[in-house]
């Protein structure tokens, strides 16, 4: 079988398992039967068995395959992708450290910081982080695998907002109003920037700065 192919397939079952096992029906009757904590060890067990071969796959096979296309040689084009590897770190970053005023059940209207930028950052960064690396990456393997990621992201956004709108998540709908699905499209984008928290820039800046000057050493070319 071919590394792109097997690419493909595994992030099929990354994806199906991961939306499958979160699904209401799937997760009611498992958590009903096991309980909540080993229903989350099973989901997180299922998620590595896959996502450890996708990778696996991946660095054992990077660039192969036919070319695509090929790698940009504008200078100029090169640092924009920079600048947004850094926007996409920061959405990670600032996911990770600002309160989701969604799982604490608050209306609409108290969203702000980074969940005015992307009301999945963590997703949509990872998307970003994705969409960036298909642009300097097109051989087969590359983009089976960097598509898949870009893909999963979107996808799993949309499911989340599905699920917890179907479920009458409190405060759920008011969210999803103040809040843009694409990152950086919102009314109130600026305000979000303006109220990035401080640990999440700084995390997110520092994490593009190191990647950037190892990312050889790390990943190859």
């Amino acid at each position: 079988m071919s590394p792109t192919i097997a690419l493909a397939l595994l992030w099929v079952g990354f994806a199906g398992s991961h939306m499958g096992l979160s699904s209401l029906p799937v997760r009611s009757r498992l958590v009903a039967k096991l309980g909540e904590p080993p229903f989350l060890g099973l989901y997180s067990l299922v998620a590595f068995a896959f996502f450890i071969p996708l990778v696996w796959v991946y660095f054992a096979s990077k660039h192969a395959g036919p070319l695509l296309w090929g790698r940009p040689g504008s200078t100029l084009v090169l640092w924009l992708l920079q600048l947004g590897m850094g926007a996409a770190f920061v959405l990670v970053a600032s996911s990770l450290v600002q309160p989701n005023p969604s799982l604490l059940g608050s209306k609409g209207g108290s969203a702000r910081g980074v969940f005015l930028l992307a009301r999945h950052p963590l997703f949509m960064g990872i998307a970003v982080f994705a969409a960036l690396h298909l642009v300097v990456n097109g051989a087969a393997s590359d983009v089976a695998f960097f598509g898949g990621m870009l893909a999963f992201s979107l996808v799993g956004a949309r499911h989340q907002d599905q699920r917890k709108l179907a479920t009458n998540v409190p405060g759920y709908r008011e969210f999803v109003a103040a809040t843009p699905f694409l990152p950086f499209t919102g009314r109130e984008t600026l305000r979000g920037l303006r109220e990035l928290p401080p640990l999440g820039v700084a995390i997110g800046v520092g994490l593009t700065v190191i990647l950037r000057v190892f990312h050889s050493t790390l990943f190859g070319p």
